[in-house]
């Protein structure tokens, strides 16, 4: 357990690159995941209350963004450069499928099965050998349950029509390949040396399966099919 900046700054330079690495690719996913809920979401929503709740969750993922850039500022690390950039210039998230949903289908499919693969992440974060890390990171995965059960809400509300359910597939289709490629390439050393360090509990080819243990029954009640 490394409890402090200072004892992180006497752990193997190694372990140092791998835990900045991680807080910093989180780091930037929620500031932009405040900005797609904020600027693609909310526009989309078809009714207030639903733009009331975008709205809510973008404060909530700008939020999650502060925690994290408080803590890589403890380690001597400044992410306030995001905050100038726009969606485009962040190259650590950079896939436009996830910036570019165009149905409320899609943002129903981006919370309810996409965010999963965060929730995948948070929950190991949450047991990281960084103490501060790991503390602070219990206080972003309450948000992030809230955030699935919306879209497990928008989801479930379409797929009571037909036309509903042929929506949220094409959504699905279009981004499963995107969500997949959230948790890294499956056999890497490097998610093997995470692990040995403590910075995560599984490989990456451990967390994929998790995160599809979790949503494959969800894709199945909702009457969809899983893409090839």
């Amino acid at each position: 357990m490394v409890r402090t900046p200072e004892e992180f700054h006497r752990m193997p330079r190694e372990y140092q690159k791998m835990l900045i690495s991680q807080i910093t690719i989180n780091t930037e996913g929620e500031l932009s995941g405040g900005d797609d809920y904020a600027l693609m979401f909310l526009p989309l929503a078809p009714t207030s209350e639903e733009r009331q709740v975008c709205a809510e969750r973008a404060a909530e993922e700008y939020d999650h963004y502060k925690i994290g850039k408080r803590i890589l500022a403890d380690l001597g690390v400044d992410t306030s450069y995001m905050e100038s950039q726009s969606i485009s210039e962040r190259m650590l998230f950079a896939d436009d499928r996830m910036h570019t949903c165009s149905t409320w289908a899609e943002r129903g499919v981006y919370s309810y099965i996409g965010e999963e693969t965060a929730m995948v992440m948070l929950r190991e974060f949450a047991e990281s050998s960084y103490k501060p890390w790991a503390e602070a990171v219990r206080t972003i995965i309450q948000d992030e349950r809230i955030h699935i059960a919306h879209g497990a809400r928008v989801c479930r509300n379409l797929a009571e029509t037909e036309e509903g359910r042929e929506q949220l597939q094409a959504a699905l289709d279009r981004l499963w390949p995107m969500f997949v490629g959230i948790l890294g390439s499956p056999n890497t050393k490097r998610s093997q040396a995470v692990v040995r360090y403590g910075l995560r509990k599984t490989t990456n080819a451990e967390a994929i399966e998790l995160w599809r243990e979790k949503v494959l029954p969800r894709i199945a009640n909702l009457g969809l099919r899983v893409p090839e």
